[in-house]
């Protein structure tokens, strides 16, 4: 897989994200933690929660901590954690390995 395989649809808040993965069912979600309208938990619970939804990988990738975001993980919404900031080798790794 490499940067040209990848389809992106960017959105700007938890609520546009639950919407559009309904509509798209994209394979993974790159979600941010910290949103407008509802933050990264609660979106990526709404999509575990939703049968159209739930089988899509979805990754944290945030600036917070990486203990921050284990210790509020409230059951197995995320498939994947990636701190902003990483190598994008090690992000397109983790995708890869998702998809595949």
């Amino acid at each position: 897989m490499s940067v040209e395989d990848i389809a992106s649809r960017p959105v700007f808040g938890g609520v546009e994200a639950i919407d559009l993965a309904r509509e798209w069912a994209p394979h993974v979600i790159l979600m941010d933690i910290s949103m407008p309208q509802c933050n990264g938990f609660e979106a990526a619970r709404a999509l575990r929660q939703d049968a159209r939804t739930a089988g899509i990988a979805i990754v944290a990738h945030t600036a917070l901590d990486e203990s921050e975001v284990r210790r509020q993980l409230t059951g197995y919404e995320f498939d994947g954690y990636v701190q902003k900031g990483w190598p994008f080798g090690e992000l397109l790794a983790l995708i890869t390995a998702l998809v595949q």
